[in-house]
């Protein structure tokens, strides 16, 4: 009747147990919901991080950019050189009593080469005896 009695409690125990355990597993997924897939989870960090990369690269180059205009409003507010430089090369201005000479390169003429007809349809045409052999 004892041996009764403990099988009993035991398989009662055993049950208790995977209840119990279930119980674990299911909060465990639960707290792992929102670290995984929550509006803070992982995958959303490290969406941001490689965002957060490329804005990084394109802030280097527009950094690059404005230093490069910097330097050259610097440059026109300073002197003049600078002003007659882009106003030389960007709008084709000259000095006041400055001659233009402007130099083309001669161009080549085309050379057209034009197939022999009859080469390709007689060869026999071009084996023409000379005289005097």
């Amino acid at each position: 009747m004892l041996r009764a009695m403990l099988a009993g409690r035991h398989s009662t125990n055993y049950a208790d147990m995977r209840w119990l355990t279930l119980i674990f597993i299911a909060l465990i997924a639960a707290l792992q919901y929102p670290l995984w897939l929550g509006k803070g989870s992982w995958l959303r960090v490290w969406e941001v991080d490689r965002e957060s990369t490329q804005q990084k690269e394109v802030n280097q180059k527009l950094k690059a950019r404005n230093a490069s205009l910097d330097a050259e409003v610097r440059d026109l507010k300073q002197g003049y050189e600078a002003i007659e430089e882009r106003a030389r090369s960007e709008l084709g201005m000259i000095k006041r009593d400055e001659i233009f000479f402007q130099v083309l390169e001669a161009q080549k003429p085309a050379v057209r080469v034009m197939p022999d007809a009859t080469k390709k349809a007689d060869p026999q045409a071009n084996n023409v005896a000379k005289p005097g052999m």
